[in-house]
């Protein structure tokens, strides 16, 4: 009778015009492998500027895929003009 916390990325979007990466991290309990209770979420965001050396192999994947460099000159103009 082990109780044991889980947490994982259980999901990743790709939102907007400069293409945030939105990541969803699920955290249970679980009881003899049984999930007991339910399920929280924590999201973050991450933006074209920041840096995402930090995160999960898959994670900067898709950063990388997703945040080219004329996707960072844009954002960072775009935050110049507000």
């Amino acid at each position: 009778m082990a109780l044991i916390k889980v947490s994982e990325v259980d999901k990743y979007e790709v939102v907007g015009e400069f293409k945030h990466v939105q990541c969803r991290t699920a955290t249970w309990v679980e009881e003899d492998g049984v999930m007991v209770g339910s399920k929280n979420f924590h999201r973050h965001v991450i933006s074209p500027s920041d840096d995402a050396s930090s995160m999960s192999a898959e994670c900067q994947a898709i950063c990388a895929a997703v945040h080219t460099q004329e996707i960072k000159d844009a954002y960072i103009a775009s935050l110049g003009a507000e």
